[in-house]
């Protein structure tokens, strides 16, 4: 089951201790992402999903919403609570919520 929250839910669940997990490409991730973002790539997440705390409530973003829906679905039914940002860093950006450029050197 899908569900979708918008950026400000999304604030209010990591101030509560959600993790927020980028799931975009690593060129698109260097374009801006949320300071408080973890990266792992939807091409690499079967391979790290691991990584992700199965006790925090997991926050999935791409850059429109679409990728991170299949993420936030498919990590819920391999039991990890997890939720879509609407709209992506699309959304995001637009709100004036924080975003940060990685440093090519």
């Amino acid at each position: 089951m899908r569900h979708d929250v918008s950026v400000g839910e999304a604030h209010a669940m990591l101030e509560q201790d959600a993790v927020l997990l980028d799931v975009r490409e690593l060129d698109e991730w260097q374009e801006g992402h949320a300071p408080q973002a973890v990266h792992i790539p939807m091409s690499q997440l079967s391979g790290r999903v691991e990584e992700l705390p199965r006790d925090r409530t997991i926050v999935c973003v791409c850059h429109v919403g679409g990728r991170s829906a299949v993420v936030s679905e498919a990590l819920n039914r391999a039991g990890w609570q997890a939720v879509n940002l609407a709209g992506g860093m699309q959304a995001w950006e637009y709100a004036g919520s924080p975003i940060v450029v990685d440093d090519p050197a």
